[in-house]
């Protein structure tokens, strides 16, 4: 058996510390509200799904060996973040909760939320290397069937992740909907979600 109890403390100190994943579930839950923020956290997790089975087939290896292919996934994720940045900037009218009940403004569907969230995840390539570089730290190789126990050490960094994310997703979500009270606040707020998701995107395309 893998050490699993070493590796879900080393997993929350890793999920906690400030990177693209929580950062994007805490600028939804603060802009659009709780559910949103849960969508996308449930989003993230998801996408770890794809990261895993890649680590565990053996193709993360294939992108570490290859910086073309790794810079080229790299860059489609930051591109991608940029897109929804622009597009966020670009609306005319604030985000409101719960369907901006006083406005007109239509609020984003939890459905595109979740797919926009999966997609970020999937086309960050650096996921996927530290899947790769990470799980095989905790792994009995004496014990042997490797790649079952890499299956088991991912299904509890996902599960860890999505409660953590989830955590994220409700204080943000208290936080945002003392803010759009106003609408000049939440004006703002939905300002600084496209320069928040255009700086995520910025830091996944520079090098590490």
């Amino acid at each position: 058996m893998p050490e699993v109890w070493l590796f879900l403390i080393a997993a929350m100190t890793l999920t906690l510390a400030p990177g693209p994943d929580n950062i994007y579930v805490l600028t939804r839950g603060i802009t659009q509200g709780r559910k949103a923020g849960l969508v996308s956290a449930l989003g993230f997790s998801s996408g770890l799904i794809f990261h895993t089975t890649l680590a565990v087939l053996g193709f993360a290896a294939l992108i570490k060996a290859s910086p073309l292919a790794y810079s080229l996934l790299r860059y489609a994720g930051a591109g991608y973040l940029i897109y929804i940045g622009v597009r966020t900037l670009r609306s005319h009218s604030a985000i409101h909760l719960q369907g901006a009940a006083e406005g007109n403004a239509e609020p984003m569907k939890l459905s595109r939320i979740y797919w926009q969230s999966v997609i970020a995840n999937m086309l960050n390539p650096k996921v996927t290397l530290f899947f790769i570089a990470f799980l095989p730290q905790f792994v009995n190789a004496s014990a042997g069937h490797i790649p079952a126990q890499m299956l088991l050490l991912a299904a509890v960094f996902i599960a860890q992740a999505l409660a953590i994310f989830s955590l994220v997703a409700l204080f943000s979500g208290m936080v945002g909907a003392f803010f759009q009270r106003k609408k000049s606040a939440a004006t703002t707020m939905n300002r600084l979600a496209g320069c928040a998701f255009i700086g995520l995107g910025i830091r996944i395309a520079l090098p590490q």
